[in-house]
């Protein structure tokens, strides 16, 4: 990942710069859209306000500060290289489905290295890429398995379920998606459901497989 330079090659970024995520080998891995530009100058992912947000709610989940997180959870995106501001002024452009798809090999080898037994994608774009054409409302709360089923809360997982996806809005204050109450609702429940996944004995069995 850190010397490709497809999209540079493409013409579509002037400079390829791939951030890439700390080597944990977790076996929880959370996927965004992109780094930012506070990210291309630290290299380091979510380390901008999009990421304090995002460890925030991972501490309501039982993760009790950015610290631990960045050792438990292993943090990537879809697209490896900041987009560049976007057109509209507001935030971050949205990577092309061209530059999603030149990614895809790079995170598809993340996860064949990492077999995760739980994926938390963060955000629409992310979500797409497991759980194509469902909007946020419809997922954000739910638990579903590797095959994209809804799993009800409480149900047995089997191995052949895994990876489970657990899906989180996108913690950018450009989003005004958690504007609406029912939408926080929505998040509170998705941060319950990580936390009982975190601290259920099943947990420690799911680490096995």
């Amino acid at each position: 990942m850190g010397t490709c330079r497809l999209c540079e090659d493409a013409g579509i970024l002037a400079r390829a710069a791939p951030v890439l995520p700390a080597p944990i080998p977790s076996r929880i891995v959370l996927v965004g859209q992109a780094p930012g530009r506070l990210e291309e100058e630290t290299r380091r992912p979510f380390s901008g306000r999009a990421g304090r947000q995002l460890f925030s709610w991972l501490a309501r989940a039982g993760i009790p500060n950015e610290e631990e997180a960045r050792r438990r959870v292993y943090l990537t995106s879809i697209t490896k290289c900041f987009p560049g501001p976007s057109p509209g002024g507001t935030g971050d452009r949205r990577p092309s489905a061209r530059e999603v798809e030149m990614c895809r090999p790079h995170l598809d080898r993340q996860l064949a290295l990492l077999a995760p037994w739980l994926i938390l994608p963060v955000g629409q774009l992310a979500i797409d890429r497991f759980l194509p054409g469902r909007p946020l409302s419809l997922v954000v709360g739910r638990l579903f398995d590797g095959a994209g089923r809804e799993l009800p809360a409480g149900s047995p997982v089997s191995p052949g379920q895994l990876p489970l996806l657990l899906p989180l809005p996108h913690p950018s204050g450009a989003s005004r998606w958690l504007n609406r109450p029912e939408h926080q609702d929505l998040l509170e429940q998705a941060l319950e459901r990580l936390a009982q996944l975190l601290w259920s004995p099943w947990r420690r069995r799911a680490k096995r497989l």
